[in-house]
């Protein structure tokens, strides 16, 4: 397996640490993958809440066998032996700041855990999952609301997320709900879309949000995809919305392009242009 660009995007030095952070994260077990995941995600809860120790990890002054001293003695017996090595390796690299040491854990975190589901043949499931609880989310403003409150302690959001997720999607799909409660480079929502980007990345494709006045059927989306697949040279994930205002046809947006080709779009074009 090879690393994929993941998360939060770094620039310069930062990038070129995340990526031997990354390459680590392949060289684990698929099988050990999804505990490296998590591991990785309370290994950033507690460097968020420990500047001391992030200005050491990270102090390109202090010698690497101090640093990782360090990571092992604050680490050691807390997570697996891999977890810790994967944050040698970040101690290892340089980093412009340390928010972007964190951040680099956390997109390992989110590698660590679509590399375990991608062995299991579930990526797929894990993409359309992750499209669902947001919409969930969003679509009830008391829990968005109760989810994008930082007033609201963490652990009250998780015990939420978990009662009502929990058995229903995977246990690689509920870690990463968990991790984009906590928000640390931007909304819940814009988080977790982003998770959905690295899962689709893994495999080169888009992701293209569909927004249809029925359900497609599988040879609808079979042709949609395709279709999409040979307009833009690469693979295609749907995430498909039904919106009954969409009076007939589709509308499909990949990244920031939109094409529409909804009836209620032509009509209210020609609309404006009776209307002069």
């Amino acid at each position: 397996m090879s690393p994929q660009a993941t998360g939060t995007a770094l620039r310069g030095i930062s990038a070129a640490s995340q990526k031997d952070v990354l390459q680590a994260v392949e060289s684990v077990d698929p099988a050990s993958a999804a505990r490296l995941g998590a591991e990785l995600f309370s290994v950033v809860g507690v460097l968020d809440g420990a500047a001391a120790l992030r200005r050491v990890l990270t102090d390109p002054s202090t010698e690497l066998e101090a640093k990782q001293g360090l990571a092992q003695s604050v680490l050691g017996g807390k997570v697996s032996e891999e977890t810790i090595t994967v944050v040698k390796v970040a101690a290892r690299g340089r980093w412009a700041a340390g928010r972007d040491f964190v951040d680099g854990l956390e997109t390992a975190g989110v590698a660590a855990l679509v590399a375990s589901v991608d062995a299991e043949g579930r990526l797929d499931e894990l993409e359309t999952e992750l499209f669902e609880v947001g919409r969930t989310i969003a679509s009830d403003g008391e829990l968005r609301g109760v989810v994008s409150d930082r007033s609201i302690p963490r652990e009250h959001k998780l015990t939420l997320l978990d009662r009502l997720f929990e058995g229903k999607v995977l246990p690689q799909t509920l870690e990463l709900v968990r991790q984009a409660a906590a928000a640390r480079t931007g909304s819940f929502e814009r988080v977790l879309e982003r998770f959905g980007e690295t899962a689709a990345a893994r495999r080169q494709r888009l992701v293209a949000l569909v927004r249809v006045a029925y359900q497609l059927g599988d040879d609808e989306q079979q042709r949609l995809t395709s279709a999409l697949a040979g307009k833009y040279g690469r693979d295609v994930h749907l995430n498909i919305v039904v919106d009954p205002s969409v009076v007939g046809g589709i509308v499909v947006s990949v990244g920031d392009e939109v094409v529409d080709g909804t009836m209620s779009s032509r009509l209210e074009t020609a609309r404006r242009r009776l209307a002069g």
